[in-house]
This record gives C-alpha cells, sequence and structure tokens, in this order.
C-alpha cells in the first residue's frame, strides 16, 4: 500500500487525465483520489457502472466527516464508488470553501490514505501546486510525488519554481526526503525532451528524476474525459502512461536493506 501525489505547477497540463491514465495502468488495484483544491473533476467527468452520477455524499468530505468523529470510524472502502470501466474513485470538493473546511483532518486524512487495510494505493490528483495549499500534509506523507510539466521554457520555470520553494516539505536532502519524479507532456517521438529537462533540473540542483513522457493525443485524451477508456487503450497517451505509471510505482518502492547492501548503498 503507498500514497503517491500527482501534481503541477502550472495550471493545465493534465493533471487529471495523467492521474485517470496512470491508475488505469497501475501494477495493483488503486484507489483514485480526487485531492485538487481547487475543487475536483472526477465526479463531475465520470458515471458508476449503471451509468448514473456518482453518489455526492460519499467521497472527500464524508471521509473527512469521518477522521473528525474519529479515526476509528474512518475507512476509505466506505467512501470510494465504482465508475464505469471499474476504476474505484473518492470524489473530491466542488469549492475551495470547503477543502478549508477539513482543516485539521487533512493530516489524518493523509496517514489514513497511505495505509489503506485493504492494501490498495491511493493515487492522489492534488492539482495545481501552491505555497500554503491545504494538502501539503498529503504530499508530506506520500511515499512519491509525481510533477506533471510541459517542457516549454514557462513550464520549466514554474516547476523549478515550485519544487524549490517545496523543497522543505518534500526534505530534499535528507535522509527521509519524499521521492520525486516529473512527467512531460509533450510529443512521444521527441526523444531527447526527457535527457535535455533532466540536465536542467539537476544543473538547478533539484533531486527529482524525469520519469519520462505522457503523450500529447487529444482524441484519447477527451475519450478519458468523457470516460470512455475503452476507446483509448491502444493510444499512444495510454501506453506513454503505463511506463510512467511503472517508473513512478517503483520511484515509491526503495529496495529491500539487503539488495541495498548488495549494491554497497547506505
Amino acid at each position: 500500500m503507498g500514497l503517491y501525489v500527482i501534481a503541477s505547477a502550472k495550471g493545465s497540463p493534465g493533471v487529471t487525465t495523467t492521474s485517470v491514465v496512470l491508475a488505469g495502468a497501475w501494477p495493483v488495484e488503486p484507489v483514485l483520489a480526487d485531492l485538487d483544491p481547487a475543487g475536483g473533476d472526477v465526479a463531475l467527468r465520470y458515471r458508476d457502472e449503471a451509468g448514473a452520477p456518482l453518489d455526492p455524499d460519499r467521497g472527500l468530505l464524508s471521509l473527512g466527516a469521518g477522521v473528525r468523529r474519529g479515526s476509528g470510524e474512518a475507512l476509505l472502502t466506505d467512501h470510494v464508488q465504482r465508475v464505469s470501466g471499474g476504476l474505484q474513485v473518492l470524489t473530491g470538493v466542488t469549492s475551495p470553501s470547503q477543502v478549508q473546511g477539513l482543516g485539521p483532518a487533512w493530516l489524518h486524512l493523509a496517514r489514513l490514505l497511505r495505509s489503506d487495510p485493504e492494501g490498495r494505493d491511493v493515487i492522489a490528483d492534488c492539482g495545481r501546486l501552491m505555497p500554503g495549499s491545504a494538502t501539503v500534509p498529503v504530499l508530506q506523507n506520500a511515499d512519491a510525488v509525481l510533477m506533471v510539466a510541459r517542457p516549454t521554457v514557462e513550464g520549466l520555470a514554474h516547476l523549478r519554481e515550485r519544487l524549490h520553494s517545496f523543497a522543505d516539505v518534500l526534505q530534499f536532502g535528507q535522509y527521509e526526503a519524499v521521492p520525486v519524479g516529473v512527467a512531460l507532456v509533450a510529443s512521444y517521438r521527441d526523444g531527447r525532451v526527457a535527457g535535455d529537462v533532466q540536465s536542467i533540473l539537476e544543473r538547478s540542483r533539484l533531486p527529482v528524476s524525469v520519469l519520462g513522457i505522457i503523450a500529447e493525443d487529444e482524441k484519447a485524451a477527451e475519450a478519458i474525459r468523457l470516460g470512455d477508456g475503452h476507446r483509448a487503450r491502444k493510444s499512444l497517451l495510454v501506453r506513454s502512461g503505463a511506463e510512467v505509471a511503472e517508473r513512478l510505482h517503483r520511484l515509491g518502492r526503495p529496495a529491500p536493506a539487503s539488495q541495498n547492501a548488495e549494491w554497497g548503498v547506505a
């Protein structure tokens, strides 16, 4: 079980679509948690297995209410819903004011999401990462964080600035640092962009790894936004997402101590 955060430094790079693609390709059955402080899209986009709208009374807010009553009363399973296609989701809030209303429950929510008793990984769509965000406790408790960015001058500048501003939150340079990866929304044919961006990040002294490309494929992205994942199954978007999902999963699973010793790692 683990907690994996998906976020961006700049608006509209496709964080929710990327999160859905990663969840669909995840090595074990996950829960997709919509934690976007600006208001989530999952409940608006998707329907349940019978084609009906998702239950507005089950999701992040109901889980937060259970946490406030006492952690023993809050079970993730009671608040997730299964959408058409089989993915389990924890729907989010509809307005920023609802996020603030969760208050100190965020820390307990983060710990609960990281330790699902059913052993599921949680992929948390945290939307745009902003200083002072209510979801900071989720980042601090994550097994790994994936930043989604476009490899443009503006996109990379925002990415570097945001990573530097969150260096203390993510404990960069410390033993218990949260592993951070980057996924680039770009043409899948651009084989050099990942290495070029990795070099830029290294020159900026940021301890993060470029995990790969999320292929730009508007037709497939639209199908996923409409809940028609079957139509996008063989697309470049889904295939590239599967590669990133595997690498992100490994990033959050450190090698066993015996293997570290074998490789000479302290």
